[in-house]
């Protein structure tokens, strides 16, 4: 019998982060801090709005780029909140998720060949998903004594003449890194000036602290070369809704649109109808989960530092990145020993690339009082290490 299966899929592993998060559900009384999830229930007036999608037989496909009020909601938000301005009927696709956005322009930018610069450490799903797409993923690898931030330097000795796309993961998913405006500036003019396209990943633009996000695509020049990738699961706490968009230039998006006619169709009506509600109403809750995630993240910084464990201070997304080099374990054996003795789950660092090794991913997104006790068991775990 022959082969049935594609060596590209058969050549790319499994999520780091899924395998701990299978551990512990079978686990009696562990204390998962490993998955990007808020633990905040989808505020009411989104729950509402969809239900009575339902109620009134709102069933049916949308058009596949999403519905028209939709997009004309985004694209004001957009507009009011990053200075951003698209034409919601030709830029803007609504999508199952940011991450059906990602999949869908590396596959309609990509040739084979094509290299895409991807700083590290990131998120999991960006380079299977350049594989998938025939491209040709390059690794830079970010450094904490730069706040893990893409510096000038880092990004001219990553090109070469193969190079297309520059992936800004930023705010960073799993350091909590951010992109200042003077940040971004710097890069700007080397991408600009070596004709590199950008996917600006900006799902954790409303998880800020201290500053605004900044989108690489309000720069002059920048808009007819980004993608711009948002979403409504982390700053509305819907993930299961699986609600998403891309917004770009028209000679872009019209192929993305293209690749999502196909393999999609349309974004689930009812979530669509649900985050209407979401961008006209919901900027306060926007604003008390991003002031109670700020607090979980001031506690977990004072208690590292209570214990004497490393710890880069994140601005953005909501995720500590620690580092565990001084115990003389890799990342996996690290996280594997903390849940087998602790019950504590973390995401070993090497998960999202090889620049994560030396440390562990930890979410805040779960309420302060498993945060408090999970930080109990870390500080007695370490604390035998020692």
């Amino acid at each position: 019998m022959r082969n049935p299966l594609s060596d590209k899929i058969v050549s790319i592993e499994p999520s780091g982060i899924r395998k701990f998060f299978d551990i512990v559900n079978e686990m009696k009384d562990a204390i998962s801090l490993g998955v990007g999830e808020p633990d905040f229930d989808t505020p009411w007036h989104i729950r509402e709005e969809g239900i009575y999608s339902l109620e009134r037989g709102r069933t049916f496909y949308t058009s596949n780029a999403g519905l028209k009020e939709l997009k004309e909601e985004i694209a004001a938000y957009l507009d009011r909140r990053f200075d951003l301005p698209y034409d919601p009927g030709h830029e803007i696709v609504v999508t199952i998720g940011g991450s059906e956005a990602i999949d869908a322009a590396f596959r309609a930018m990509l040739n084979p060949g094509d290299e895409v610069l991807l700083p590290q450490p990131s998120y999991v799903s960006y380079e299977p998903c350049i594989v998938l797409a025939d491209g040709v993923p390059v690794p830079i690898a970010l450094r904490e004594e730069d706040g893990f931030k893409l510096t000038k330097e880092l990004l001219l000795g990553a090109i070469t003449d193969k190079t297309k796309i520059l992936v800004m993961p930023f705010p960073n998913n799993p350091t909590g890194a951010i992109m200042t405006k003077e940040d971004l500036e710097e890069i700007v003019d080397v991408i600009i000036e070596k004709d590199l396209f950008v996917i600006s990943d900006e799902i954790y633009s409303e998880l800020t602290y201290g500053s605004n996000h900044v989108s690489i695509a309000s720069f002059p020049g920048m808009k007819e070369r980004t993608i711009v990738i948002n979403g409504f699961s982390k700053s509305y706490a819907m993930t299961g809704w699986r609600l998403g968009y891309a917004c770009g230039p028209r000679v872009i998006m019209d192929q993305i649109l293209k690749i999502h006619q196909y393999a999609i169709m349309c974004a689930p009506t009812t979530s669509q109808y649900a985050a209407v509600s979401a961008l006209k109403k919901g900027d306060a809750d926007v604003e008390r989960m991003r002031t109670a995630y700020n607090q979980r993240r001031n506690y977990l910084m004072r208690r590292f530092d209570k214990m004497g464990l490393q710890c880069f201070e994140p601005f953005g997304a909501f995720y500590v990145f620690p580092s565990i080099k001084e115990f003389g374990l890799t990342s996996e054996e690290f996280a594997t020993r903390l849940l087998q003795q602790e019950k504590v789950a973390v995401v070993p660092g090497i998960a999202f690339g090889t620049s994560g090794e030396g440390y562990v991913r930890i979410s805040y997104a779960y309420s302060i009082e498993d945060l408090k006790e999970a930080l109990e068991r870390v500080e007695h775990f370490i604390n035998r290490l020692r």
